[in-house]
């Protein structure tokens, strides 16, 4: 019981901490690609504006590598985004895996448990015989107990780990179409810079 009490008090732990940092307002603040956009069109990017930008957010991180490279050829600008957004997805992605493996042991110590408790009852009946009843019902009690706790930490970490998998899922394609705009209207700035 005790690996189970454990494993249910870290997943509830994940649970809230990263409820609480995948909040789309902290991972895509609202307007950030429109304020960090007046900055350029207004030449306003500096370095201190890029670090502050790469401290902001993950969005914030995605846009400041735009900007450091945004005078790079287009492959060469999604390809530090892609390498930059990977970073941003794993840093998304931290700990899940830790739920994910909770809602699979779970079962499991459940299961040890319960063949950890047939064990005592059986060696109570080879010890004492059938003639006490009292003295299988607690290998058996012991055996069910620790089936429903492993089932009763297994799924509720199984339904938190999909939803968060699934929360991330939607914060990375916005931030992916997000990303994808800016490069787009950098690239189109840059042409029409040319051409004038």
């Amino acid at each position: 019981m005790w690996p189970l009490i454990l494993c249910s008090i870290i997943a509830v732990a994940i649970f809230f901490e990263r409820l609480w940092t995948l909040q789309e307002r902290r991972v895509i603040p609202p307007d950030l690609s429109r304020r960090v956009w007046q900055l350029v069109e207004t030449g306003k990017v500096s370095d201190k504006v890029i670090t502050a930008l790469e401290q902001n957010s993950p969005m914030g991180r995605l846009l400041a590598t735009g900007l450091n490279h945004h005078h790079r050829p287009r492959e060469v600008l999604r390809e530090r985004l892609e390498d930059a957004g990977r970073h941003v997805v794993h840093d998304l992605e931290r700990f899940l895996n830790t739920l994910g493996t909770i809602a699979g042991i779970a079962p499991l110590l459940g299961l040890l448990g319960t063949v950890t408790g047939i064990i005592k009852a059986f060696n109570a009946i080879s010890a004492g015989g059938m003639g006490d009843p009292r003295l299988l019902s607690a290998g058996i009690s012991e055996a069910l107990v620790t089936t429903a706790a492993g089932l009763c930490v297994a799924i509720p970490a199984q339904i938190a780990f999909r939803y968060l998998r699934g929360r991330v899922d939607r914060v990375v394609v916005q931030m992916e179409k997000d990303a994808t705009s800016f490069v787009d209207a950098l690239e189109t700035r840059a042409s029409l810079k040319a051409s004038a």
